[in-house]
């Protein structure tokens, strides 16, 4: 005979996962509600449609926003160790995301802490889960997090190359009128030349700084396929990944096996 679930997971099953037709059905709303209170927050900074539709970003606002606390303290109700979630990068997401409307209810002037609302944006990431064909965001961050180490070795060689291509054009450039006035200002120009990113504010006017600065530009293009061949390569490496949605109650991890039974962290049963 099935175990009888409780509310707190059932709430907890709604909530945090979508294996279920009700988790599905709350990721999709709560995918409209971000989609619709950024758009609100981004509108609402242009002043034509702010003086125009004043009443109804601030009504839209106050929804979104209680909606949101309810399903902030919902989480928190729902999972037996709620520091886990409170302190967790959402947790603090969720937290941020509805802060400012009740501070402005309380200090004056914190109307402008409002742009913080941009935050719910990142929200949508949760909401990833909700179907097998978007586990493609879980291949890449993992892809991210193997290859961080090399990837920081490349941006710090990359950091050491643009200090003595700016020494070295500072050399060859700073005694001309071409704005080279300082090595500062010459890594500058080497980053900017580097990217292939070409602002113009600044460029050489010898042969020699402009043959350097051509160098510098071909380098960049190889260099900027340097952090895309090392993400590839650790996507190659792995192979499917888990489509199982379902997250523990207890310390709410969520990375199982999709024929996972128990939590790998802390041993809690999924309910499945």
């Amino acid at each position: 005979m099935k175990e009888k679930i409780s509310l707190r997971e059932r709430v907890h099953e709604v909530i945090f996962e979508a294996d279920t037709p009700s988790g599905k059905l709350f990721d999709v709303v709560l995918f409209w509600l971000i989609i619709i209170s950024v758009l609100a927050v981004i509108l609402e900074s242009v002043k034509a449609y702010d003086r125009q539709f004043h009443l109804f970003f601030k009504y839209t606002e106050w929804i979104v926003t209680v909606v949101f606390t309810i399903e902030y303290f919902l989480r928190i109700y729902s999972i037996k160790k709620p520091v886990k979630y409170i302190f967790s990068f959402y947790g603090i997401i969720d937290l941020l995301s509805i802060l400012p409307a009740y501070l402005s209810l309380i200090f004056s002037g914190t109307h402008t802490l409002a742009i913080i609302r941009v935050l719910r944006l990142f929200r949508i990431f949760r909401v990833f889960k909700i179907t097998r064909y978007l586990s493609e965001g879980s291949y890449l961050k993992k892809a991210l997090m193997d290859s961080r180490r090399k990837i920081f070795i490349f941006v710090v060689g990359v950091g050491l190359l643009v200090i003595v291509l700016g020494a070295v054009m500072y050399l060859i450039e700073g005694g001309q009128d071409s704005g080279f006035v300082n090595i500062p200002v010459s890594i500058y120009w080497a980053i900017v030349t580097l990217t292939t990113v070409g602002y113009g504010d600044i460029s050489p006017t010898t042969p020699l700084g402009q043959f350097v600065a051509s160098v510098i530009m071909l380098i960049g293009y190889g260099i900027i396929a340097v952090p895309t061949g090392i993400v590839t390569a650790e996507l190659a490496k792995h192979g499917t990944l888990n489509t199982n949605t379902q997250s523990c109650s207890n310390c709410n991890f969520s990375d199982h096996a999709d024929d996972a039974k128990f939590c790998k962290r802390c041993g809690e049963s999924l309910n499945l």
